[in-house]
Order: structure tokens, then C-alpha cells, then sequence
């Protein structure tokens, strides 16, 4: 049996992995974002005397944010929603004052107003938000009259924008960056699962199953992800010619969900079979190597935007030779292994391309 500080490790270096994977992922437009708020700073300090232009920044760092979904769209509805909850709440705030009520009639207002502008959430809720840090704010830390604040937002969306338009951004890349670690996820629990069925470790089983179940923020980063990008390149002229990759994304990251899912299960009921010490699972692992092998085919031609033909010329291998009554003739607990490895396959071969008829029609007749 595994040390019982084994699964916390596990997790740990799970976690760790996929922050990196994030870091990589994000570090760019981090760095874009902060220098576009130092920017801004700069622009209403030094062009508009401004000594203390705390909206400027805010507005171009809220604009862009950290990730690469800038869209124009998106960085404007930000920009113009911060503009407008500064504005408004300068203007109430000189007029009504600030205090409890006036909290209710000046989130009210820029909500309304903001919704009246456009139909998007985000300039919405950063309408309101913006209004209510000039209403928190006192009037000491306004500069630059009555209007200041409001140019400072607006300089800080204007910097935004023009990064967003200067920069233009591929959503493909970031979503096959998050669909190569997530199948690689896939792929690395296949391979420590198919190392305990060959050595009868408990350990590396369980570890297997730790790991699968600390992968399922990758798989729905991917997943959430791919559909945004998917849902964006329906309305954007300038990305719409990627909406079918994008779309496959999507499905694709549903079937490696489910195959995941399955793959956890497998896991679940090795670790009883290893447990017993009385099967031969030789066999089982065999096959449980060739599908890891098969995964970290399918997760490289995701993380390269190519077609997994290699990946589906493995698992349809894989899948012809799932016959359990061939594999164990006369060991009806490895059979039950070999059923669920027959689900987890199918799910994949979908996942790489292969029809769902098709997918189960490769198994072999039981």
C-alpha cells in the first residue's frame, strides 16, 4: 500500500504542473497588460498633469486582463463600462453626494445606463463596479476637475484597445495548449497505471487514480475555454474562418473528459485486482501502455492543430485486440478490466476522429 502522504504529493504535483502550464500560457498577455496600465499612468501624468491618475491604470489593466481572449469587442465593452461607471459616479457623486442610498442610486444608474448602451455583461458589471469605487473613493483623490477621473479612465481604455487591435491574437493557440497538457494528463495516468499492472504495485495505481482525479481543472479549463472561442468566432469576422477547429475543440475536450472519467474508473477497479494478488495482469497492462502511447500521439496533433492520424491508426490497433475472453479465458475479473478499457478506447477514437460507429464496430464481437 502507498504511505499515507502519498496522495497529497500526488495532488501537489499535479497542481504544480498545471500552474506552470498556465504561467506559460498567461505570462505574455500579463506582461502586455502591465505595461499597457504603466502606460496609461504615464499618459495622464505627464500629457494630462494629472498627479495621482489611479483610473488610468485600473481601466487598461481591467480591459485587457491576463488571459488571450482579448477580442476588440470584449476590450471595449470593459473599457466603456469603466468610463461610464466613472463618469457617472463623479457626476452623481458631485451632485447627491456619497453614502448609503446613494450606493443603491448610482449602481442602479450605471447599470441601467450601461445596459441601455449595449447588451454585453461585462461593460454592465464594470459600469457598476467602476460607479462604486468613485462613490467609496473620497473627493481628496480626484485630480484634474470635475472630469479628471473619467479622462483618466478614458485614457487607460483608449491604451487597452489599442493594444488589443495592435496585437491581434490566434485563439487556436491557446486552446491547443490547453488541450495538449490536458490529453497529456490523460496519457501520463495511463502510464502509471499500466507500470502497477505490470509490477502489482498498489502505489503506482492509486497514484494513477490521485492523478486523475487532480486533472479535471485542466480538462475543464480546456473545455470551457475552447467553447468561449468557439461561441466568439460565430460573431467575429477576423476569427470566424477557425470556427470549425474550434468547435472540434470542444467536442473533443467532452470526449477526453468522459474518457478521463472512465480511465478513473479502470484505475478503481485495478487497484481490487492488484490488491488480490492472484491475477495475471500482464496482458492488461500491455494494452493500458499501447492506449498511453496511443494518448500522447493524440496530444501532440492537438497541441500542433494537426490531424491525429497517427493517434487513431494506434488506438484502432489497440481496439482490435480488446477481446477478453482472449486476453483472460479464464479470469472473469481481468474480462471486467478489459470491458472498461473497451469504453475508454471508443471514447478516444472519437476524440481523434473516428466515427462513433465506427469507434465501436473496431472492437471485437463479444
Amino acid at each position: 500500500m502507498s504511505s499515507p502522504d502519498s496522495r497529497p504529493r500526488v495532488v501537489v504535483e499535479v497542481r504544480v504542473r498545471q500552474g506552470l502550464a498556465r504561467v506559460r500560457a498567461a505570462w505574455f498577455p500579463i506582461l502586455q497588460a502591465s505595461i499597457a496600465a504603466a502606460i496609461a499612468f504615464a499618459i495622464a501624468r505627464y500629457a494630462f498633469g494629472h498627479p495621482y491618475p489611479f483610473f488610468a491604470p485600473v481601466s487598461a489593466w481591467v480591459a485587457l486582463g491576463f488571459t488571450t481572449d482579448r477580442s476588440v469587442r470584449r476590450v471595449a465593452e470593459l473599457a466603456v463600462g469603466v468610463a461610464i461607471g466613472v463618469a457617472l459616479g463623479d457626476l452623481l457623486v458631485h451632485l447627491i453626494g456619497n453614502g448609503a442610498w446613494q450606493v443603491a442610486v448610482v449602481l442602479f444608474l450605471a447599470a441601467i445606463i450601461a445596459r441601455f448602451i449595449d447588451r454585453g455583461q461585462m461593460l454592465t458589471t464594470q459600469a457598476g463596479v467602476q460607479a462604486l469605487v468613485i462613490v467609496g473613493l473620497p473627493a481628496i483623490s480626484a485630480t484634474g476637475g470635475p472630469v479628471g477621473r473619467w479622462i483618466d479612465a478614458a485614457v487607460g481604455g483608449a491604451v487597452a484597445l489599442a493594444v488589443a487591435l495592435l496585437t491581434p491574437r490566434d485563439p487556436r493557440r491557446h486552446t491547443r495548449m490547453l488541450a495538449q497538457a490536458a490529453v497529456e494528463d490523460l496519457a501520463g495516468v495511463l502510464r502509471i497505471l499500466a507500470r502497477g499492472l505490470r509490477t502489482g504495485s498498489t502505489a503506482d495505481v492509486e497514484d494513477a487514480l490521485v492523478r486523475g482525479r487532480a486533472s479535471q481543472p485542466a480538462l475543464d479549463e480546456w473545455s470551457e475555454t475552447a467553447t468561449s472561442a468557439g461561441e466568439l468566432a460565430r460573431v467575429s469576422p477576423t476569427i470566424r474562418k477557425h470556427r470549425e477547429e474550434l468547435a472540434r475543440h470542444a467536442a473533443t475536450a467532452v470526449l477526453v473528459d468522459r474518457a478521463m472519467r472512465n480511465a478513473r474508473v479502470l484505475a478503481r477497479r485495478c487497484l481490487a485486482a492488484v490488491e488480490a494478488q492472484t491475477h495475471d495482469m500482464t496482458t492488461v497492462a500491455e494494452q493500458v501502455e499501447a492506449t498511453a502511447r496511443a494518448v500522447d500521439e493524440l496530444a501532440a496533433a492537438l497541441g500542433a492543430g494537426r490531424d491525429p492520424e497517427r493517434a487513431r491508426t494506434l488506438l484502432l490497433a489497440v481496439s482490435g485486440a480488446l477481446d477478453p475472453f482472449r486476453l483472460a479465458a479464464r479470469d472473469w475479473q481481468v474480462q471486467s478490466l478489459v470491458l472498461l478499457q473497451r469504453s475508454l478506447v471508443v471514447d478516444l477514437l472519437e476524440a481523434a476522429g473516428v466515427d462513433p460507429q465506427d469507434a465501436r464496430e473496431s472492437l471485437p464481437e463479444i
